[in-house]
């Protein structure tokens, strides 16, 4: 049974290859001694135990793998800081042979380097993984195998955070995410683990929570040990840089340089790779884009928690800070000159500087971008320097603090104290109008559904339509189709049948429907008492991460999607009530009980989480359908489509019968 999966591991064969074909650790997982076992043979050794059927074998070679891996990384920061501390760089000195003192001191530090750390680790080349292997761990696929291994043990506790921790770097994982459903049913656990959590993150996201509740004193404290987190890992970050890098432009064995080429081109690579530890240090688990301005907004969101509780030195300081990273932010800027008019005849605001640590990484920073740029001009070296601290230019993005909404009294900081606006949809329409077909009856608004860019409709299709439809579709509609033949894409608790619109087309149907689909019927069919949700909460553009109130706009998203609609066929079942949410994934703001003709639409990205509760008895029924607004990513399943209505339409049964008009689609 493949982690994450409950139909068997086939899919899962061709990646395990690669990681069945390393030599076994020890006799498959033996016991512990000498140096440190590398952590890929670990984890080939625990995969094959898993598929054995081991399972006891298989969550030991797996634990030691991920300690064995964290083991590995805290001897290179412990063996690089020492020597750093014991061995400084001589500077080059005049005249021939000056550069002897500056290599002679880079030989000793290299030579420190590999005394300390070939007791404990043994050769550096028994630990240098294989880029999937690598990748595996990124994405912490180690833990899903593990919660397999443990439910099969019993041991369910280690089981749901061993789930959670693999979820937080995959909440696009329904599967996984039912898992932990199902722990917290059975277990009632309220608390779950993530075994990797980057402490700088936990901090932060929880300052930032108490900061929303007013806890101005405790966002404080959390806030505080976020940045001198963040600092600590920024040093780690640098080090880790030090090791051997990838010359993605030339084949190592061939290459040939001269002295300084050589140096230039390895030296470039660790350079590139610390200055992007912003980047580094910005990303959760999982993701590829960062939280954007992640550094200056702890600055941002403290200047003004230390305006609440009355520490006005402090406020300033960290208003210079956040100045530092963007100088012309005009919010910050008034609100630094309040808080020096709250200082005058006590302190004097010239006195009060930004923090040390912000300066230092913020030069740091430019001169690193200085020689990248020097280097991209000079030597041929690929480089483009990233916006690391992007603003979103007023701050609405959801992490800014969205200082242009008063709410203090006019001579204080112009302050938000409400509730972080939802995330905007990237393509905004006007709503209202009038409705382009007579029968159809508008219900709600976004207003109204207590979201953006939402509406409700009844009458889409009639009764009749409503049968037919359901009569046709019943007779193509196949397990799985539409989802890559998954019987359940969503939920293991149900099952799903589906048809393309081409496999409805294909028939020379003549429905009458007022839109355009890019998917077509799909049913969902009951399974009595259930407490889950039959379509977890997800959205349809982007991959929600409630834990970091984020939605990521990359794959597998469908990231080109502009707006949904779900055109309902019946109303003979019980459950299956379609539900919007905030970003938390939990608060319910609008409830959508499905009928024939109804439609409920709604921009595609993070401002409209949405899911659908079970079904508890009978069957479900819709159209679902997905809508762009870039022409390169039409389907091709909609293209073959209009290639059967041009069909059709030679046979005088055309798009103007069926009311499909090829050219509807956004």
């Amino acid at each position: 049974m493949a982690p994450g999966s409950r139909r068997g591991g086939a899919r899962l064969l061709p990646l395990l290859l690669p990681l069945l074909l390393l030599p076994a650790a020890g006799g498959g997982c033996a016991a512990e001694g000498g140096p440190l076992e590398p952590f890929d043979a670990l984890y080939a050794s625990g995969v094959e135990a898993y598929y054995g059927g081991d399972f006891a074998g298989a969550a030991r070679c797996l634990e030691r793998a991920l300690r064995s891996r964290r083991e590995l990384r805290a001897a290179r920061l412990r063996c690089r800081r020492l020597c750093r501390a014991q061995v400084r760089l001589e500077e080059p000195g005049p005249g021939a042979g000056g550069d002897l003192r500056f290599f002679g001191s880079v030989l000793r530090r290299a030579e420190c380097v590999r005394r300390c750390e070939e007791p404990r680790l043994g050769a550096v080349s028994r630990h240098r993984a294989a880029e999937e292997v690598r990748a595996d761990f990124q994405r912490r696929v180690p833990y899903s195998y593990l919660q397999r291994a443990y439910i099969q043990l019993n041991k369910l506790e280690e089981a749901a955070n061993a789930a959670h921790t693999f979820f937080m770097a995959n909440p696009e994982h329904m599967e996984i995410q039912q898992d932990l459903e199902n722990y917290k049913t059975t277990s009632g656990k309220a608390t779950l683990i993530d075994q990797e959590a980057r402490q700088h993150m936990e901090d932060y996201s929880a300052g930032v929570r108490h900061y929303d509740r007013e806890e101005y004193e405790l966002a404080i404290e959390l806030l505080e040990r976020a940045l001198q987190g963040y600092y600590s890992e920024d040093e780690d970050c640098q080090l880790m840089c030090e090791g051997p890098q990838r010359f993605e432009e030339h084949e190592h064995l061939d290459y040939k340089a001269g002295l300084y080429e050589a140096i230039a081109d390895h030296y470039l690579q660790v350079l590139a790779c610390k200055h992007d530890c912003v980047r580094e240090l910005a990303t959760r688990s999982g993701r590829i884009s960062p939280i954007e301005n992640f550094l200056p907004l702890h600055y941002d969101y403290l200047q003004f928690a230390y305006y609440r509780v009355g520490d006005y030195v402090k406020a300033l300081e960290c208003a210079k800070s956040y100045l530092l990273f963007h100088p012309d932010d005009e919010d910050v800027l008034e609100n630094a000159g309040y808080y020096e008019g709250l200082l005058e005849g006590t302190v004097d605001p010239a006195t009060i500087k930004p923090r040390k640590e912000a300066r230092a990484l913020l030069r740091r920073h430019k001169l690193e971008s200085h020689l990248l740029r020097v280097a991209a001009a000079g030597l041929g070296f690929a480089y483009t320097e990233p916006n690391y601290w992007n603003r979103y230019g007023a701050r609405q993005d959801e992490h800014s603090v969205p200082s242009s909404i008063s709410s203090e009294p006019e001579d204080g900081p112009r302050l938000s104290l409400t509730k972080k606006p939802m995330p905007k949809p990237d393509r905004e329409l006007k709503e209202g109008g009038p409705l382009l077909y007579s029968d159809v009856k508008f219900v709600y608004n976004s207003e109204q559904l207590n979201g953006t860019q939402r509406v409700l409709l009844d009458n889409v299709i009639s009764e009749e339509q409503c049968r037919e439809l359901h009569r046709v579709a019943s007779g193509i509609m196949l397990a799985g189709d539409g989802y890559r033949g998954k019987t359940s894409p969503h939920t293991p608790n149900e099952r799903f049948e589906g048809a393309t619109v081409l496999k409805a087309l294909k028939p020379q149907l003549s429905i009458s429907l007022p839109c355009s689909q890019k998917k077509a019927k799909l049913c969902r069919c009951q399974q009595e008492r259930r407490n889950d949700l039959s379509h977890p909460i997800h959205a349809d553009n982007c991959l929600l991460d409630p834990e970091a109130n984020e939605c990521w706009k990359e794959p597998p998203a469908y990231t080109f999607r502009d707006y949904s609609a779900l055109l309902y066929m019946n109303a003979d079942f019980e459950g299956g009530e379609f539900i919007f949410t905030e970003m938390d994934a939990k608060t319910v703001t609008a409830s959508i009980k499905p009928k024939c003709g109804r439609m409920i639409s709604f921009s595609s990205g993070g401002e409209n989480p949405h899911g659908v509760k079970a079904v508890t008895k009978g069957q479900r029924c819709a159209v679902a359908l997905w809508f762009t607004l870039d022409p390169l990513y039409r389907e091709l399943e909609r293209i073959q489509a209009d290639e059967v209505i041009a069909m059709l339409d030679q046979e005088h049964l055309g798009p103007s019968e069926m009311n499909i008009n090829p050219k509807d689609e956004l």
